[in-house]
């Protein structure tokens, strides 16, 4: 049983070094240009063993911007929409400053999973800003509330505003303040309850 968790955790080691070494190439080369005969020779491992655990690109891909989104450019914490808006912005300069593996957050995201089909981590905390700044939403609502958050917040947003118009993104972080503004004030006011009307009789 030793033998079989050393081989494991051995695994998980070769793993981890392939995916960091992806990344570190990043700075240099897109990912399109990484091979797997790279990633070997920069590991100390053949070919064949990169291919063991990454049988496709898709799962390099996948477990590359997992790297990437949990270690290398992480959200802030945050549970109000102020603090949502000042992560994702501080994000957003991140992935300005490191494209490329920006890049590869974006295009993970606009390609099938091969993993996990959970809702992921930016879907369970935008619910949670959502239901912090809109106590008792109901579940419809809570569900394009935080559709559409997530949405603005994603690496994919800013790379449609970086490529298509041409936002940096700082400017994308300006988008999506509008949208939470306007998504948050729109819930506040249709829950808000209705005024009493004045009553005609002044000693009411």
């Amino acid at each position: 049983m030793s033998t079989a968790m050393g081989d494991s955790r051995e695994g998980r080691d070769t793993a981890s070094a392939v995916l960091a070494a992806a990344s570190a190439m990043l700075d240099e080369l897109p990912l399109d240009d990484i091979s797997y005969r790279l990633l070997g020779d920069a590991v100390g491992v053949a070919e064949r063993t990169v291919f063991r655990h990454f049988p496709t690109r898709a799962h390099l891909l996948t477990g590359l911007a997992q790297r990437i989104d949990e270690l290398e450019m992480p959200f802030q914490p945050f549970l109000t929409a102020t603090e949502f808006r000042a992560s994702t912005r501080q994000r957003f300069l991140a992935f300005d400053a490191a494209p490329r593996k920006a890049g590869v957050l974006a295009r993970s995201a606009a390609v099938s999973p091969v993993s996990s089909t959970e809702p992921d981590f930016l879907t369970h905390a935008v619910t949670a800003v959502v239901e912090h700044e809109l106590p008792g939403v109901n579940r419809r609502d809570l569900r394009r509330a935080t559709g559409a958050l997530r949405t603005f917040a994603a690496p994919l947003f800013w790379a449609h505003a970086r490529t298509r118009l041409g936002v940096d993104g700082a400017g994308a972080a300006d988008v999506l303040d509008a949208v939470t503004e306007r998504v948050l004030g729109a819930l506040r006011t249709a829950g808000a309850p209705a005024p009493q009307a004045a009553s005609a009789d002044p000693s009411a």
